[in-house]
């Protein structure tokens, strides 16, 4: 038995080689949009918990600065979950139904929070993106006082 001939030049060569660093591109890519989701998965988590306990903020204050009050809890409820770029947080203006701080009034509260278009780990985000809301009622207590009555 004759001993097996080894290739010269190309014809050993392994084929499909350029596959290795497109999938590795993929892998980048799927990593990125992964990362992506989850940015506006937990935005869309921590401002729904900042626009409840600027909620309740607002019932539980005075009337007079209550709307900063629950500007200024919501805004430390982000802060805590690590969104504390002041130029994506709004909170807008509080509705009040009827349009007068009363008791058994509901008050809804909305914070929004623009995550970015591309957000790397460990890294900032780039970009404007989309924009999460959240919002929440709470009803001012019929027993509060210091707040005109209403209709219970």
């Amino acid at each position: 038995m004759s001993a097996p001939r080894r290739a010269r030049g190309d014809r050993g060569q392994l084929a499909g080689i350029e596959a290795l660093p497109f999938g590795f591109l993929f892998l980048v890519a799927v990593v990125l949009l992964v990362a992506n989701a989850w940015a506006v998965v937990d935005a869309r988590l921590s401002v729904a918990t900042a626009a409840r306990e600027a909620a309740r903020a607002l019932v539980a204050a005075d009337p007079r600065d209550a709307p900063a009050v629950a500007d200024a809890r919501a805004r430390a409820v982000l802060a805590a979950h690590g969104r504390d770029e002041p130029d994506r947080v709004r909170v807008p203006p509080p509705e009040v139904e009827g349009g007068v701080f009363v008791r058994c009034a509901r008050v809804t509260v909305t914070v929004e929070y623009d995550v970015p278009a591309l957000v790397a780990p460990f890294l900032c985000g780039f970009g404007d993106g989309i924009t999460v809301r959240g919002r929440h009622s709470e009803l001012v207590d019929p027993y509060r006082d210091g707040v005109p009555e209403g209709t219970c």
